[in-house]
């Protein structure tokens, strides 16, 4: 049993007073309460540092571990019950630990009273999605109106090797002298690495307000807790929301290397880039690792240029084992940005012209049904065909660290795919070389969570 701490704290920053109705709310333990969505999310950030990216087992290991809301006349405190220790030092909470507490109950409570219980949210629309997405993203304070763009999301695994990771590092360091800010899913590996690098860089700058921006949501957080250097984070309802929240604050987009959470997400951008509204958005986005990984983006490139077609290859550059020449070229893409914002006086802290059609809005509950009937084939538009290819690589990523995916497997079996024959064989050659480069999860035992037939 790991060591524990029960304490009561209160939260970093200022949060408005709750209601009564809140507070019962995050009490509530039945299916509609918020309880156990704080308690899951809130054991994610205080077990940060940890080499687990398995949420079953994170649970299970603190299964005693709870959280309580205190109202008090000037705001709330929070009651901590065996909690990790590693988040206190002399009994006492690490303070961007604390923040990180804070961040997740605002957007849990803000999500819920004025997203999903609003009615001038309509998110069965893409206006209404949108308009959401922004709302969050507004309450927690990431829309910064007075900086220039110098914002660059940074995609990949968690789980990558030591090389990659440093690699990923160097990036980082090159980007922050060039006086651009980082934003990743703020777990570790390729999310951690661009942040430690430009962190040194901006000291060494003097940039007093480097940003480290993490944006995760409540299914994966467990599996990527936000690491140390985060800070700005936010939780975003649901995996759509979270991308959305990427491609509109982001000014540029690096992949580095990693599993199917990545080519998640590699699907979710080119099939929004391809959209013909989109056909003259300036987003440079750049493919890169080091020397070992030209096989990884050779492989990523093949499938993305079968699938999507020539079209896709245009709208991404792979650089490999060149971290200089990353930073220089993202930096000249993102004064791009700035000149085609600025000619059309459009908001350089949100990309409202960006267009996102309603297939890569949706909501997927990946569900066994669900998965079994993604259509793969080619015979459809290639950016529909894009947005079913992201469900299937969300499908897979849920059921290898989360805890709702984890369970459906361990009851049900492994969820099964179907594909045209000629894509199922490359689907199939991608997958396995990511299970072979040790990319799926952190352990080395990785059983498949899927079938292809």
């Amino acid at each position: 049993m790991p060591d524990t701490i029960s304490s009561i704290i209160s939260p970093e920053g200022s949060l408005e007073i709750l209601s009564q109705h809140e507070i019962s709310r995050l009490h509530d333990t039945s299916k509609a309460g918020l309880h156990d969505l704080l308690r899951r999310c809130s054991l994610a950030v205080l077990n940060c540092g940890s080499p687990t990216d398995d949420s079953v087992a994170l649970m299970e290991t603190y299964h005693d571990f709870d959280i309580e809301v205190i109202p008090q006349d000037r705001g709330i405190r929070l009651k901590l019950t065996n909690a990790p220790a590693e988040a206190f030092v002399d009994g006492k909470m690490i303070r961007g630990i604390r923040e990180h507490l804070s961040s997740v109950l605002r957007d849990i409570v803000y999500v819920y009273n004025e997203i999903q219980g609003h009615q001038r949210f309509d998110l069965t629309t893409a206006e209404g999605t949108t308009n959401a997405v922004f709302h969050i993203l507004r309450k927690a304070g990431t829309l910064k109106p007075g900086r220039d763009p110098s914002l660059v999301v940074c995609w990949g695994g968690h789980s990558i090797s030591r090389e990659e990771y440093e690699y990923s590092k160097d990036v980082g360091y090159h980007l922050g002298l060039r006086e651009m800010d980082i934003c990743t899913g703020c777990g570790p590996g390729a999310m951690k690495g661009p942040m430690k690098g430009a962190n040194v860089a901006h000291a060494k700058q003097r940039r007093r307000e480097g940003r480290y921006l993490g944006v995760s949501e409540p299914g994966i957080i467990a599996a990527e807790a936000p690491n140390p250097i985060v800070n700005e984070l936010v939780v975003m309802p649901d995996i759509e929301k979270r991308l959305e929240a990427f491609v509109r604050l982001g000014h540029g987009i690096i992949v580095f290397p990693g599993g199917v959470g990545t080519a998640e997400e590699i699907l979710y951008l080119l099939g929004i880039l391809l959209h013909p509204d989109n056909v003259d958005m300036e987003l440079p986005v750049i493919f890169t690792g080091p020397a070992n990984s030209a096989d990884y983006f050779a492989r990523i490139d093949e499938f993305l240029t079968y699938t999507l077609g020539e079209a896709a290859r245009e709208r991404y550059r792979i650089i490999v084992d060149d971290p200089t020449e990353v930073a220089r070229a993202m930096r000249k893409g993102i004064d791009s940005v700035t000149e085609y914002r600025r000619s059309r006086q459009d908001a350089f802290y949100y990309n409202w012209r960006l267009t996102i059609d309603r297939p890569f809005q949706e909501t997927f509950d990946p569900t066994h049904e669900a998965m079994a009937r993604l259509a793969l084939h080619r015979d459809q538009p290639v950016h529909e065909l894009a947005a079913n290819l992201r469900r299937a690589f969300s499908g897979i990523v849920a059921g290898n660290v989360k805890e709702q995916g984890i369970r459906a497997i361990q009851a049900r079996g492994p969820f099964h795919l179907k594909a045209e024959a000629e894509l199922m064989s490359r689907l199939d050659k991608l997958l396995d070389s990511f299970v072979a480069q040790g990319r799926m999860k952190l352990s080395d035992n990785y059983v498949p969570c899927y079938t292809l037939g």
